[in-house]
């Protein structure tokens, strides 16, 4: 298939677009506004080099024209006259070879002095010739730049109404380059060296002047972290300044607003605890008495069957059955339920025994894996939501980590620790950590309700709830609650 050059551009061109975005982006974008204002001035410093490079070069384009044009003047009359001197001093032939010698020292020229058949005449060095040769000299491109077109004059040399030579005079433009080099070479450096200090004075004061956006990136970092404690010093530029305030409002309110969330939470919490609590009671002490009176009572009906007649005896009892399996199925949905709205030792028995009763309830019903409980100095117990919150959530992470991780070992560490960083630092907590090495969690997939459930307890707490893990490399879900309030 053959596409018109027209295609072939709307093809390439989508290909090489997002690359030199790419590259835009790591160059300018990528970096820091210090960075970026720095650059800006260096691009200023460039342009405004060149543009004064190129005024240097045209005008002394323009003083090298006039130089020359003028040292080529005066050489020619310089000649003319030494000409007409030595004429009345010298005889005719030592005239030529005398010549050149006092045409020589004629700046921005050269004098070849030549005989009736055109060939150069040989002039007598002078002791500051070697240092002219050694004078410095422009690059090539410089010279190139500045240097006028070459010139050359041609001044006959007639003795007794006979021409016995000519002298010629050329254009000699370098020692006037050179010089216009050595000064552009000194500004130059001079620019160069200002240029860097004032870079470096700018680095310094952009380095001040821009410290507080970088201490704003870290408040807000603080912010990302819930810690809404953070405040930033106010500093001097108005700016700045306002921005600062504006952080510091707005971390006060996000503090207000999260003491009020966590007072709401809690007493959510609170209320659904006492609401589960009262269901409990009540299906132990109603439901539960109820149910076992009615088995008591298909238990006698079964035994005042026995002195009926047979037939009649036969069919009363296999009801009285019938009604002991539905109330022994009842009984069990109601322990069910029991255990799921509250366990009935909690606040009887201390947290860690009715947790060390779970974790070998576990044990028992998967002796394929192996669990190790760890508990450190513990009070008895620390208020119905933070024990009821702990259980939960050591019951949820031991049936993910059996159900769905497939794990061979699991760990539960809980201990009552000191906070050590944020807004808990030095603050006393519960801390609770369940680890196993099963298949891993993925850290984009989404949470399961059981994680969201257990989630949403710690936080209404006021705690922190961490899931750490990756695919193959077990999990360990970390939960730390605040004591301040809960501690009885």
């Amino acid at each position: 298939m053959i596409r018109t050059p027209f295609e072939s551009r709307t093809l390439l061109r989508p290909l090489a677009l997002p690359s030199a975005r790419r590259l835009w982006h790591a160059l300018w974008y990528g970096r820091s506004v210090r960075a970026q204002l720095l650059i800006a001035v260096i691009l200023i410093d460039l342009v405004a080099g060149l543009v004064a490079g190129a005024v240097t070069i045209l005008q002394a384009r323009r003083s090298t024209r006039v130089e020359i044009a003028a040292s080529m003047e005066l050489a020619q009359l310089l000649v003319s006259e030494a000409v007409a001197l030595m004429q009345q001093e010298l005889p005719a032939e030592k005239f030529l070879a005398d010549l050149a010698s006092p045409l020589r020292l004629i700046r921005h020229v050269r004098i070849v002095v030549k005989d009736a058949n055109g060939t150069p005449l040989p002039v007598r060095s002078a002791p500051d010739d070697a240092d002219t040769a050694r004078e410095a000299r422009a690059p090539a491109w410089f010279a190139a730049l500045i240097a006028p077109p070459v010139a050359s004059r041609d001044v006959p040399v007639i003795v007794d109404g006979g021409r016995i030579g000519w002298i010629e005079i050329k254009a000699e433009p370098r020692d006037e380059i050179a010089e216009v080099w050595g000064n552009t070479v000194g500004l130059g450096a001079v620019a160069l060296i200002l240029n860097a200090a004032v870079i470096a004075i700018l680095y310094l004061l952009f380095g001040r002047v821009l410290g507080p956006l970088t201490g704003v990136a870290r408040g807000l970092a603080d912010l990302e972290g819930r810690n809404y404690r953070v405040r930033l010093a106010r500093p001097r530029a108005r700016e700045l300044a306002a921005i600062t305030d504006r952080f510091n409002a707005l971390a006060q309110a996000l503090e207000s607003a999260r003491a009020e969330n966590e007072r709401l939470n809690h007493r959510l919490i609170t209320a659904q605890d006492d609401e589960r609590r009262r269901t409990a009671l009540e299906l132990h002490d109603e439901v539960g008495p109820s149910l076992f009176g009615l088995k008591a009572t298909a238990g006698s009906i079964a035994t005042a069957a026995r002195e009926l007649p047979s037939e009649t005896a036969r069919k009363l009892t296999e009801r009285a059955r019938e009604m002991l399996a539905i109330i022994e199925h009842l009984q069990g949905i109601n322990r069910s339920m029991l255990n799921r709205l509250r366990p009935m030792a909690l606040g009887h028995v201390p947290l860690k025994d009715i947790l060390a009763e779970l974790v070998r309830d576990r044990a028992r019903q998967h002796p394929q894996v192996a669990f190790a409980l760890s508990a450190g100095e513990l009070m008895a117990g620390y208020g119905d939501s933070i024990d009821l919150t702990v259980y939960r959530c050591v019951q949820e992470s031991l049936t993910n980590a059996i159900r769905h991780a497939q794990a061979s070992h699991v760990e539960i560490k809980l201990a009552e620790t000191t906070g050590a960083v944020g807004a808990s630092a030095g603050a006393a907590q519960l801390t609770l950590a369940i680890r196993d090495d099963g298949r891993g969690i993925d850290p984009a997939a989404p949470w399961s309700f059981g994680l969201r459930g257990m989630q949403e307890r710690v936080h209404g707490l006021g705690g922190s709830f961490k899931v750490e893990g990756a695919s193959g490399g077990g999990t360990c879900v970390r939960i730390a609650i605040p004591l301040n309030d809960e501690r009885p």
